[in-house]
């Protein structure tokens, strides 16, 4: 029998929304000297000025469109990297809800090599997860280093959606059926709670009112990625310890979806899953280049 929309969203609430708790130690907080506090900041401004500059390709997840990056690029920048962040098919100005994952592929693809890039951070932020593992199929000579932020990782023959525990995977058809256009919008309540759950209630009303609706077709399709998983190059993955957009464990980013990467670098910082790129995107942007880095 067909889950209700109603009982979808709760399904979807119950599930997504226990929060993820991770303590971290902090050290003595010893004071420094003021000749100590002038050394590291010394040393820290040579550093900046010593590290490869980087180009990053930024690649935004579902719920979102290209200005998702706009801050953190701004902020890559300022540190002197390169930074491209492209809107892929069927997003942005114009919602396309028959667009598959192939055309979304496809899009980034034809958007690296018409700009002639090469040595790319690669970087795929929750749903862009899938996408930048299926690019990375077809110009792995380009990349230096794939980036998975927050990022599904689905297995050969998998789609995101399989990721999801079964109530989740019927709500979200529910939804896409009763949307009338095959696309799936999220209540606000469990965006506001699981999706921007640091947020101040008007920035969480902000980024909600700027967050189109999301064509489903994409986030069913099975993928087929025998080939990403015979590569390669270099990959990390980015874990914010407060995002809980995805169930807790144990369907958790990491290590759950991370895992399936294989040999992985591991950074981790904190904030949640939609917010913390607006209200904090110096610190998401050294995290980047902490991930991105040889």
């Amino acid at each position: 029998m067909k889950m209700t929309v109603s009982k979808g969203i709760c399904a979807i609430a119950l599930l997504l929304g226990t929060q993820l708790v991770l303590n971290a130690q902090f050290g003595s907080g010893t004071t420094q000297t003021a000749q100590a506090a002038t050394s590291k900041v010394e040393n820290s401004q040579s550093t900046n000025k010593s590290q490869k500059k980087m180009t990053f390709v930024l690649i935004h997840g579902a719920w979102a469109d290209a200005s998702f990056w706009d801050d953190t690029a701004k902020s890559l920048r300022k540190e002197g990297h390169t930074v491209y962040a492209p809107e892929y098919a069927g997003h942005g100005a114009k919602i396309d809800p028959n667009v598959t994952h192939n055309e979304i592929t496809q899009s980034v693809v034809n958007y690296i090599k018409n700009n002639n890039l090469h040595d790319v951070v690669l970087v795929g932020h929750s749903f862009g997860g899938t996408i930048i593992a299926k690019v990375a199929e077809q110009v792995p000579d380009r990349i230096n280093r794939l980036v998975f932020f927050d990022a599904f990782v689905p297995k050969d023959g998998e789609s995101l959606v399989d990721q999801l525990p079964a109530p989740v995977q019927q709500a979200f058809q529910g939804l896409r059926e009763t949307s009338g256009d095959n696309t799936i919008t999220l209540p606000f309540p469990l965006f506001r709670d699981t999706f921007a759950n640091r947020a101040t209630l008007e920035e969480a009303q902000k980024i909600y009112a700027e967050a189109p609706t999301e064509p489903a077709g994409p986030l069913f399709q099975k993928l087929d990625l025998k080939k990403f998983y015979s590569l390669e190059i270099p990959k990390s993955y980015l874990f914010l310890t407060e995002d809980i957009a995805f169930p807790p464990a144990p369907f958790p980013w990491y290590p759950a979806q991370s895992n399936n990467l294989g040999t992985y670098r591991l950074i981790v910082g904190e904030g949640d899953h939609m917010s913390t790129v607006h209200t904090e995107p110096k610190m998401i942007a050294e995290k980047l280049v902490q991930a991105g880095r040889e």
